[in-house]
């Protein structure tokens, strides 16, 4: 019981201190070393040894795609190419739509197969020209991205590539369009309700006088300096082009297809956009060199939190709450759908959480599709669903990496994140579940 009051208390210090704008670079190991301490490790092996090797693991899986991403993310910027495509979507749906823009752009490249932390440096650019159009108060955006990459688009709509709608394959023998009906019924709920809250939010900013910020680091481009609409979107069709067809022609290990697909197409973006604006190299090279730069500071925080779950995952009180989470007594559906996600959110990882109560129970709940006459796809859905609400609670990764992007925090942004990546999806599941629980599948 101590151990798992330390896990609850070491949470509720890395919460609390993030909203008070704290660095995750001394809150994460001053957090995790409550969870140690009161958890029966030894402090000193806890830090230098579990917490630091889920810090350094999650850098050496990430940091290419994280400062690959921010050089195109600033290219994009700089160049006037994200401008040039928020103009374009400006004049398509008008500026009064930029909170539906910014979501969709972002569900796009998701479904499309990049990683949510690329998609967080390539559409922040695009969000800021949008929302300076509008006149919206700039503190929405993240709210806006995490809508479109963290939610619909990564757990719910079948067929999309992420990792979230491929782990269940392994457990319950289905494939990425399993259980379609209960994804787009699950994903349309949070897109539409997702963009629902974000307008209701919007107007009522704009009404007690709030309106757009300039950020100190952004300037807005002139008509003269954007390039061609066409040249600015290439690059990023270029991308999700060669994410998608690259692993149809090159034999990459399995376990490093997806890196290796994302590193060059993010490269072969690079170089395009560059090519495309080689007449400013100057502004090229600087965008990279800050690109580079901003992408440090952003994998680092994200990473101090991810030493933190690593700890939380090594004291014997997570061996507790895995049991006693996974013992729950209902319907297989329901007990799915809740071991999923209270997982997701003890370790602040949507796969992270899915992986663990399905390496668990896998072959349990297969044997009981069988038993019950329960398609598995029904499984598939419902576990990836739930595997996107409560992972998204304030130390999530991915939330520390928006709110670093974007220059935000926890207190002026978080309340509209925690709506549309953990309520609305919460709600979400519970509809998934009970259509899945009268056959429909």
């Amino acid at each position: 019981m101590l151990g798992l009051f330390g896990m609850l208390l070491g949470l509720a210090v890395l919460i609390v201190l993030a909203y008070k704008g704290q660095s995750m670079m001394w809150v994460g190991p001053v957090a995790a070393l409550t969870v140690a301490l009161l958890g029966g490790l030894e402090l000193l092996p806890a830090y230098t040894s579990t917490y630091m090797s889920g810090l350094v693991g999650f850098v050496s899986s990430w940091f290419p795609m994280f400062m690959l991403g921010a050089m195109f993310g600033k290219i994009m910027e700089v160049t006037g190419s994200a401008h040039a495509i928020a103009r374009k979507l400006s004049g398509l749906i008008g500026a009064e739509r930029a909170i539906i823009a910014v979501v969709i752009s972002c569900g796009l490249l998701v479904y499309g197969g990049i990683s949510l932390f690329v998609v967080v440096f390539a559409i922040y650019p695009i969000a800021i020209s949008l929302f300076r159009e509008a006149n919206l108060p700039r503190r929405l955006i993240p709210g806006c991205i995490a809508c479109g990459a963290f939610t619909f688009s990564m757990t719910a709509f079948p067929g999309n590539p992420q990792l979230n709608n491929i782990i269940p394959t392994r457990y319950f023998g289905t494939n990425a369009m399993s259980g379609a009906i209960l994804g787009i019924v699950g994903g349309l709920i949070m897109m539409v309700g997702g963009i629902a809250w974000l307008t209701y939010r919007s107007k009522k900013m704009v009404a007690a006088g709030e309106h757009f910020d300039e950020p100190a680091d952004l300037k807005e481009a002139s008509a003269e300096e954007e390039p061609n609409v066409v040249m600015a979107i290439l690059p990023l069709i270029v991308v999700v082009l060669v994410l998608n067809v690259l692993p149809m022609f090159v034999a990459f290990p399995d376990d490093m297809k997806s890196t290796y697909s994302i590193i060059i197409a993010l490269l072969c973006g690079i170089a395009l956009a560059a090519a495309f604006n080689f007449g400013r190299i100057k502004d090229v090279l600087k965008a990279i060199n800050d690109g580079a730069s901003s992408s440090v500071p952003a994998i680092m925080n994200t990473s101090a939190v991810v030493g933190f779950g690593s700890v939380v995952k090594a004291v014997p009180a997570f061996a507790i709450l895995t049991e006693m989470v996974l013992s729950i007594q209902a319907s297989p559906l329901i007990s799915l759908a809740l071991s999923v996600t209270l997982l997701a959110g003890a370790t602040g990882s949507s796969s992270g959480g899915m992986g663990i109560a399905l390496e668990a129970l896998g072959a349990n709940y297969m044997d009981l599709a069988a038993t019950m006459n329960i398609d598995p796809g029904a499984y598939h859905r419902i576990a990836s669903i739930a595997s996107g609400g409560l992972d998204s609670l304030p130390h999530c990764g991915a939330v520390i990496t928006l709110l670093a992007v974007t220059g935000m925090n926890h207190k002026k942004s978080y309340a509209d994140i925690g709506m549309v990546t953990v309520v609305i999806p919460c709600i979400a599941t519970v509809v998934v579940v009970a259509l899945g629980m009268m056959g429909i599948v």
